[in-house]
């Protein structure tokens, strides 16, 4: 199961070998100044977005790989029935979002409290996540 890391200036998504093989990449690596916000969703199918690019998902079992919707990309590595640590981006990270299971809730409540301690400019002014902006309606 991916585990969530801070080291140094970065925050590290480490994921087993068969996760690596799953998402068809390495571990994620984005610098913790890039951090907005970090969330626990507890309903890990709310922590999903936009549409299947890379990696493996299959639906009720498990989402490993990047998801692509209209603000970006975001990165998950979700299991059904677990709490997801959801951590907010700022749009200069290659990611919008990253949406990690832990094993349990007082796992992803302690990631989650690290990381936004850890996070030089975290943006409180709001306990949840922000929704993806609405691309303009042209006629």
């Amino acid at each position: 199961m991916a585990h969530i890391l801070t080291k140094h200036d970065r925050v590290v998504v480490r994921l087993s070998w068969r996760e690596k093989a799953a998402a068809r990449r390495g571990d994620v690596r984005v610098p913790l100044a890039a951090v907005r916000r970090v969330t626990v969703e507890p309903d890990w199918w709310r922590a999903l977005r936009g549409i299947h690019e890379s990696g493996i998902c299959i639906p009720g079992a498990l989402c490993i790989g990047t998801r692509r919707h209209q603000a970006g990309k975001d990165f998950a590595a979700i299991r059904p029935g677990t709490p997801v640590v959801c951590i907010e981006l700022r749009p200069s990270a290659p990611f919008r979002l990253l949406a990690v299971s832990a094993r349990a809730e007082a796992e992803a409540e302690a990631t989650a409290k690290r990381l936004s301690q850890a996070a030089p400019k975290i943006d409180t002014s709001t306990p949840w996540r922000q929704p993806l902006p609405v691309p303009d309606e042209s006629e």
